[in-house]
């Protein structure tokens, strides 16, 4: 799957190119867009920390909105048990159901 700029796959054509700039706009409208999606999602959005927040975010970034929705870590999000969802990110590290070594450090990081 072609990709560009900071992971974007949407829409995205082999040998497409992107300017920085462009690149940092097409991020923040994903992020805004996904930032709706997921807060649709939680029952207490404003009440999750802001680190967990934005880990939260990124993961939802990366698998998607609907993902995130039907996940045991907005499950238990929307329980009150933010350690809980938080423990729930080094599980989702791989891509066509392989492991990839950088996706566990990102979610290592990410749950920290």
């Amino acid at each position: 799957m072609p990709t560009v700029c900071f992971g974007e796959t949407r829409g995205v054509k082999m040998g497409d190119r992107f300017t920085i700039a462009q690149c940092k706009d097409m991020l923040g409208d994903g992020l805004k867009e996904f930032e709706i999606g997921m807060r649709a999602c939680m029952k207490q959005p404003d009440q999750v920390p802001a680190g967990a927040y934005v880990a939260f975010l990124s993961f939802t970034y990366n698998v998607g909105t609907g993902a995130f929705c039907k996940s045991t870590l907005t499950r238990k999000l929307n329980s009150g048990d933010v350690v809980g969802a938080c423990n729930e990110l080094p599980k989702w590290d791989r891509a066509a159901g392989i492991r990839l070594p950088g996706l566990t450090k990102r979610r290592t990081a990410e749950k920290m």
